[in-house]
Protein backbone atom coordinates (compact mmCIF):
# COMPACT_ATOMS: atom_id res chain seq x y z
CA UNK A 1 0.00 0.00 0.00
CA UNK A 2 1.43 2.80 -1.06
CA UNK A 3 0.08 6.94 0.82
CA UNK A 4 0.48 10.58 -0.35
CA UNK A 5 1.39 13.03 1.78
CA UNK A 6 -0.41 16.47 0.77
CA UNK A 7 1.48 19.27 1.51
CA UNK A 8 -1.48 21.75 2.12
CA UNK A 9 -0.96 23.28 5.71
CA UNK A 10 -2.52 21.00 8.69
CA UNK A 11 -5.55 22.89 9.58
CA UNK A 12 -6.16 20.22 12.76
CA UNK A 13 -3.90 22.50 15.01
CA UNK A 14 -4.04 22.28 18.54
CA UNK A 15 -2.12 24.40 20.82
CA UNK A 16 0.06 22.36 22.95
CA UNK A 17 2.94 24.12 25.19
CA UNK A 18 5.07 27.28 25.30
CA UNK A 19 7.91 27.55 26.44
CA UNK A 20 9.99 30.20 28.60
CA UNK A 21 13.79 31.21 29.30
CA UNK A 22 13.43 33.03 33.12
CA UNK A 23 15.78 34.63 34.92
CA UNK A 24 14.56 33.57 38.14
CA UNK A 25 12.59 30.43 38.55
CA UNK A 26 11.41 30.50 41.59
CA UNK A 27 9.12 33.95 40.71
CA UNK A 28 8.59 32.38 37.65
CA UNK A 29 6.52 29.55 39.06
CA UNK A 30 4.83 31.70 41.67
CA UNK A 31 3.55 33.82 39.25
CA UNK A 32 1.98 31.25 36.78
CA UNK A 33 0.89 29.79 40.03
CA UNK A 34 -1.20 32.49 40.90
CA UNK A 35 -2.05 33.65 37.40
CA UNK A 36 -2.65 30.63 35.30
CA UNK A 37 -3.39 27.98 38.35
CA UNK A 38 -0.50 25.91 36.93
CA UNK A 39 0.75 22.47 38.92
CA UNK A 40 4.35 22.05 38.79
CA UNK A 41 4.39 18.24 36.84
CA UNK A 42 8.08 18.19 37.02
CA UNK A 43 10.98 20.27 38.25
CA UNK A 44 14.71 20.23 38.70
CA UNK A 45 17.48 23.16 38.80
CA UNK A 46 17.59 23.75 35.43
CA UNK A 47 13.99 23.31 34.10
CA UNK A 48 10.06 23.26 35.00
CA UNK A 49 7.31 21.80 33.51
CA UNK A 50 3.64 22.61 34.38
CA UNK A 51 0.19 22.62 33.52
CA UNK A 52 -3.10 23.67 34.34
CA UNK A 53 -5.43 21.09 32.80
CA UNK A 54 -5.50 17.23 31.88
CA UNK A 55 -2.60 17.95 28.89
CA UNK A 56 0.73 16.57 30.59
CA UNK A 57 2.40 20.14 30.06
CA UNK A 58 1.17 23.61 28.78
CA UNK A 59 4.64 25.05 29.70
CA UNK A 60 7.92 24.59 30.68
CA UNK A 61 10.53 26.92 31.76
CA UNK A 62 14.12 27.06 31.57
CA UNK A 63 16.31 28.69 34.03
CA UNK A 64 18.80 31.04 31.94
CA UNK A 65 22.42 30.63 33.21
CA UNK A 66 23.38 34.50 31.89
CA UNK A 67 22.31 37.56 33.64
CA UNK A 68 21.43 39.39 30.36
CA UNK A 69 19.06 42.15 30.08
CA UNK A 70 16.32 42.20 27.07
CA UNK A 71 15.32 45.34 25.82
CA UNK A 72 11.85 45.63 25.91
CA UNK A 73 10.77 45.98 22.23
CA UNK A 74 13.56 43.15 21.43
CA UNK A 75 11.89 40.90 18.92
CA UNK A 76 10.38 37.43 20.14
CA UNK A 77 6.96 36.30 21.86
CA UNK A 78 5.25 39.81 22.68
CA UNK A 79 2.33 37.69 24.72
CA UNK A 80 0.65 34.83 24.93
CA UNK A 81 -4.12 35.07 24.85
CA UNK A 82 -6.54 33.11 26.61
CA UNK A 83 -10.30 33.49 25.91
CA UNK A 84 -13.09 33.33 28.99
CA UNK A 85 -16.02 33.06 28.69
CA UNK A 86 -17.74 35.91 29.79
CA UNK A 87 -17.09 39.89 31.08
CA UNK A 88 -17.77 38.30 34.13
CA UNK A 89 -15.02 35.63 34.41
CA UNK A 90 -12.39 38.40 33.08
CA UNK A 91 -13.52 40.65 35.89
CA UNK A 92 -12.92 37.77 38.02
CA UNK A 93 -9.74 37.14 37.54
CA UNK A 94 -8.87 40.77 37.41
CA UNK A 95 -10.43 40.81 41.38
CA UNK A 96 -8.42 37.03 41.94
CA UNK A 97 -4.93 38.74 40.81
CA UNK A 98 -5.54 42.30 42.11
CA UNK A 99 -5.67 40.66 45.47
CA UNK A 100 -2.59 38.54 45.17
CA UNK A 101 -1.23 42.30 44.08
CA UNK A 102 -0.63 41.14 39.92
CA UNK A 103 -2.32 43.87 38.32
CA UNK A 104 -2.45 44.42 34.60
CA UNK A 105 0.06 46.09 32.50
CA UNK A 106 -2.30 47.14 29.72
CA UNK A 107 -6.16 46.95 29.90
CA UNK A 108 -7.71 47.76 26.70
CA UNK A 109 -10.97 46.98 24.39
CA UNK A 110 -9.77 45.85 21.11
CA UNK A 111 -13.17 46.39 19.71
CA UNK A 112 -12.98 42.33 19.18
CA UNK A 113 -12.01 41.63 22.68
CA UNK A 114 -12.03 43.36 26.37
CA UNK A 115 -8.89 42.50 27.35
CA UNK A 116 -6.18 42.82 30.27
CA UNK A 117 -2.52 41.79 30.07
CA UNK A 118 -0.38 40.89 32.29
CA UNK A 119 3.24 40.83 32.77
CA UNK A 120 5.60 37.82 34.60
CA UNK A 121 8.35 38.36 36.07
CA UNK A 122 10.55 38.50 33.37
CA UNK A 123 8.28 40.97 31.39
CA UNK A 124 6.57 38.13 29.57
CA UNK A 125 2.58 39.32 29.16
CA UNK A 126 -0.07 36.47 29.32
CA UNK A 127 -3.55 38.27 28.18
CA UNK A 128 -6.93 37.76 28.87
CA UNK A 129 -9.95 38.56 26.79
CA UNK A 130 -13.34 37.91 26.54
CA UNK A 131 -14.65 38.56 23.24
CA UNK A 132 -17.13 41.98 22.36
CA UNK A 133 -19.22 40.18 19.51
CA UNK A 134 -21.88 37.16 18.74
CA UNK A 135 -20.65 35.06 16.70
CA UNK A 136 -17.74 34.60 14.31
CA UNK A 137 -19.69 36.49 11.38
CA UNK A 138 -19.82 39.75 13.45
CA UNK A 139 -16.41 39.13 14.33
CA UNK A 140 -14.71 38.75 11.42
CA UNK A 141 -16.79 41.57 9.86
CA UNK A 142 -15.61 43.97 12.52
CA UNK A 143 -11.78 43.23 11.48
CA UNK A 144 -12.70 44.13 8.25
CA UNK A 145 -14.64 47.38 9.17
CA UNK A 146 -13.56 50.68 8.45
CA UNK A 147 -13.44 51.10 12.21
CA UNK A 148 -10.88 48.54 12.46
CA UNK A 149 -8.92 50.01 9.92
CA UNK A 150 -9.03 52.99 12.06
CA UNK A 151 -8.07 51.76 15.43
CA UNK A 152 -6.60 48.75 14.76
CA UNK A 153 -4.92 48.11 18.60
CA UNK A 154 -8.36 50.00 20.71
CA UNK A 155 -8.88 52.08 23.32
CA UNK A 156 -7.19 51.47 27.06
CA UNK A 157 -9.72 51.62 30.01
CA UNK A 158 -10.15 51.49 33.57
CA UNK A 159 -10.41 48.05 34.93
CA UNK A 160 -11.87 49.41 38.48
CA UNK A 161 -14.58 51.63 36.50
CA UNK A 162 -14.93 48.69 34.21
CA UNK A 163 -15.45 46.52 37.31
CA UNK A 164 -17.98 49.32 38.85
CA UNK A 165 -20.27 49.39 36.01
CA UNK A 166 -20.37 45.67 36.12
CA UNK A 167 -21.47 45.34 39.22
CA UNK A 168 -23.65 47.97 38.82
CA UNK A 169 -25.17 45.89 36.91
CA UNK A 170 -25.11 48.55 33.40
CA UNK A 171 -25.99 46.47 30.52
CA UNK A 172 -22.99 43.99 29.22
CA UNK A 173 -23.21 45.34 25.45
CA UNK A 174 -22.77 48.57 26.87
CA UNK A 175 -19.41 47.53 29.05
CA UNK A 176 -18.28 45.48 26.20
CA UNK A 177 -18.10 49.12 24.01
CA UNK A 178 -14.93 50.74 23.36
CA UNK A 179 -14.74 53.92 25.99
CA UNK A 180 -17.25 52.71 27.99
CA UNK A 181 -14.76 52.15 31.11
CA UNK A 182 -11.82 55.12 29.86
Amino acid sequence: MTRSVDPAMETSLKFAIFVLRVSDMARSVQWYSDVLGMKIVHQNPMLTFMTYDDEHHRMAMVQVQDDVEVPANAPGLDHVAYTLTSLEALLATYKRLKAADILPVWPINHGLTTSMYYADPDGNRVEFQVENLASKEELNAFMHSDAFAANPIGVNFDPEKLLERFENGDALEELLLQGSAS
